[in-house]
């Protein structure tokens, strides 16, 4: 059977193979050095998949299976294990519904001036979203912002980050940080939208 890999970008071919699954055809594009940077592999199946010095930042993993991948090596896959070197407070951002909850699971109203800790957050670097305090990157949260929504700004230090998952779009958990501020939605673009 041929398959393909494709770019998630313009959905040119970025390598085929004949060859029995597309894991198989993943680790012979592996092999082969086969620029992967921009595949769309979201969905596929990746168990046991010999991944040595695959390239796959940028690429498209989400829902990829990467249980027990071989040699996969996860700094390779997101831009957000810069915050592990950081030194002192960093900062990064909140995506919250008008009532200072988040979008997605809630449960938490974050405020202004306030800290807040998780302590059982999840350590689980497979996972990309969990238990903790989700943050991310302002452009994830630019790209999942709607009206009503508001974008607050988070300060934490490398020690309190809980997971950086593997492929992460623009998101990351810590067990604490404290809310500083708020973007002004106007200033980025988001205003009357």
């Amino acid at each position: 059977m041929k398959f393909e890999i494709k770019s998630y970008l313009n959905g040119g071919v970025l390598f085929s193979a004949e060859t029995e699954s597309l894991k198989m055809a993943v680790e012979l594009a592996v092999k082969s050095k086969a620029d992967l940077r921009w595949a769309n592999l979201s969905s596929a199946d990746l168990r046991w998949a010999n991944l040595s010095s695959a390239d796959l930042s940028w690429a498209d993993l989400s829902s990829a299976d990467l249980s027990s991948a071989k040699n996969l090596n996860k700094f390779l896959t997101t831009s957000l294990y810069l915050l592990l070197d950081q030194p002192g407070k960093i900062r990064a951002y909140k995506l919250v519904k008008e009532n200072g909850e988040g979008p997605f699971n809630g449960g938490i109203i974050y405020e202004i001036g306030k800290s807040y800790e998780v302590k059982e957050a999840d350590k689980n670097e497979a996972t990309q979203c969990a238990a903790g305090i989700n943050l991310a990157t302002l452009d994830w949260c630019i790209q999942n912002w709607e009206s009503g929504r508001r974008i607050l700004i988070a300060e934490f230090t490398a020690k309190d980050i809980a997971a950086i998952p593997i492929n992460s779009d623009g998101k990351f958990r810590v067990r604490k940080c404290k809310i500083v501020g708020e973007k002004n939605l106007k200033e980025i673009g988001l205003e009357g939208k």
